[in-house]
């Protein structure tokens, strides 16, 4: 529809009344008034106008018994002053010239959804032009310039943000740093010692101590007779049954990288940096790991608590497999705190169902919750394993398909409109657990660039060589239960961004099992033990 821009100046003492846009039927889009006005008198000015210029006569001005328009055609909208009819007509002329040439520089487009779109930085070139319902003296570039000008205050808080952003950015190469300096000297230190002992095949754990042998004058632990007395780390090795572990083997899911050929690039970066290269890395939160490195250990006696998540979820809602698996391992360095019991703590879930090794005494579990030998004159073995995977005691499982005991959901709305797919994807977090290091990695179809982020509530990346797009969380807890990303790929089907592969770590478990103490068979003061517990994830997936 053919819009009119009108420009009001109804003057009592040669002052401007109001600035309008209105389109041709007398519909108001922008209306700026300078003077007292009442709603009812702009309006019936500003309604008068289109009868009277389709009278047909050709001028540029039109006189009523109380004002005159003058107006100027710009394409296909009208620029209109309304004066009385006493004031100075080459001075509105002058002011008509001046707001035609600002209109298209403030206007993408000079048709009712342009102005409409750019109304309030109209408002403001009205305000620029006219003061107090008087012409300023200024110019078009001046008053480009005035429009333009930033805000101090503005700058200033996109300078703090930068820096708290720029500041989160070195912490996290920091930590990634250490991590890889720890890996680097977990490599190059001794190897020999107390072997891991955990068999992940098929994504289970198959730990038994029938795996273990000894090789001394002892009597094997597998054997049926308990610990051997020889305690020394070398004297122990490892027979691994099945495949090897899915840790040391299994790509990260949906990264498409080996942890071989990634230890190499690290290790690579590492003796750059001690040569004084400078090396600037956009270090992500481990995105391709969800558990980070061991530290060493340092007490007497280490017990580890360790749960893995095996979870399929439905698209739609639902849970296809929900799957818990956790054990107990034990870590002890010296020969003389090896006598020991260990009392434990379980929590009240009771769909855990708790399974100690054939060597342990099961009634003393089953009564007392102390995990301790058979026979207590052996000692449990001792010396500092590889990958600090210690002897398993006890492990546990748990299944369900109850939906509210997900610690994490996913929801994901593909939906298109024209050549473009718009993703909302939004997670929800249970308040059981405080969820670290969350990577949630969505497919994508092949892309030329990466895709237009709109909205993120974390970090996000976009692996170009596998076409994924990684949306990271360093830390989900009360503060965030919730939260939502939004992005636009060209036109693709729904079924593009399935399954989304979702990697966490957490330092609670669904068993909530809890060493108390540490029991001395021989007497004396307890050893020094400290206890880890983590939940990761081992196959996550929304299909």
């Amino acid at each position: 529809m053919k819009a009119i821009i009108s420009l009001i100046l109804v003057n009592s003492i040669k002052v401007v009344l109001a600035a309008s846009v209105v389109g041709k039927s007398g519909k108001v889009l922008v209306s700026r008034q300078f003077v007292d006005m009442s709603r009812i008198r702009i309006e019936g000015l500003l309604a008068a106008f289109p009868k009277l210029i389709g009278t047909g006569k050709q001028h540029t001005y039109i006189e009523t018994e109380n004002v005159r328009y003058v107006y100027q055609p710009i394409e296909a909208l009208y620029l209109l002053l309304v004066t009385n009819k006493q004031s100075n007509i080459l001075e509105d002329l002058d002011t008509l010239r001046l707001l035609s040439k600002l209109v298209p520089e403030h206007s993408y487009s000079l048709d009712e959804e342009g102005i409409c779109k750019n109304a309030f930085e109209l408002i403001f070139v009205f305000d620029e032009v006219i003061s107090l319902g008087h012409k300023e003296n200024v110019t078009v570039s001046l008053v480009k310039q005035y429009c333009e000008m930033e805000s101090q205050e503005e700058k200033l808080h996109k300078l703090v943000m930068q820096s708290k952003v720029n500041e989160t950015k070195d912490l996290m190469k920091r930590k990634a740093s250490e991590i890889d300096k720890s890996k680097i000297e977990k490599n190059r230190g001794d190897k020999g010692g107390f072997g891991p002992l955990t068999s992940m095949g098929s994504g289970r754990i198959e730990n038994s101590f029938s795996d273990l042998s000894i090789s001394s004058t002892g009597t094997g632990f597998g054997s049926g007779s308990g610990f051997g007395s020889n305690t020394d780390a070398d004297s122990f090795s490892v027979k691994p049954k099945g495949r090897p572990t899915a840790s040391a083997t299994a790509p990260s899911k949906g990264l498409g990288m080996k942890l071989g050929k990634s230890q190499k690039t690290n290790q690579f970066l590492e003796s750059l940096k001690a040569e004084g290269e400078v090396i600037l890395e956009d270090v992500q939160p481990k995105l391709g790991q969800s558990r980070t490195a061991a530290p060493p250990l340092t007490d007497p006696v280490t017990l580890s608590v360790e749960e893995k998540l095996n979870v399929t979820l439905k698209r739609d809602g639902g849970v296809s497999n929900f799957d818990v698996q956790g054990q107990l391992s034990l870590q002890i360095l010296n020969q003389e705190d090896a006598h020991i019991q260990v009392q434990v703590q379980t929590g009240d879930n009771h769909a855990i169902s708790f399974k100690t090794h054939p060597n342990m005494n099961k009634e003393l579990f089953a009564n007392e919750y102390i995990l301790g030998l058979k026979d207590p004159n052996r000692p449990f073995p001792t010396g500092q394993a590889s990958d600090a995977a210690g002897v398993g005691l006890l492990k546990w499982r748990m299944q369900s398909t109850d939906e509210s005991i997900v610690p994490l959901t996913i929801n994901c709305w593909p939906s298109s409109s024209g050549n473009e797919t718009y993703v909302s994807i939004e997670y929800e977090a249970s308040s059981m657990f405080d969820l670290r290091n969350v990577v949630i990695s969505v497919p994508l179809p092949a892309l030329r660039e990466a895709p237009s982020v709109s909205q993120i509530d974390g970090e996000w990346r976009y692996d170009s060589r596998n076409s994924i797009l990684e949306w990271s969380v360093l830390l989900i807890d009360n503060s965030n239960r919730s939260g939502s990303m939004e992005f636009v790929v060209p036109q693709a089907d729904s079924s593009a961004f399935f399954p989304i592969s979702v990697r966490f770590m957490a330092t609670d478990t669904f068993s909530d099992l809890k060493v108390t103490s540490i029991i001395p068979l021989k007497g004396g003061n307890p050893p020094k033990y400290a206890q880890r517990t983590q939940l990761i994830t081992e196959n996550y997936q929304v299909v």
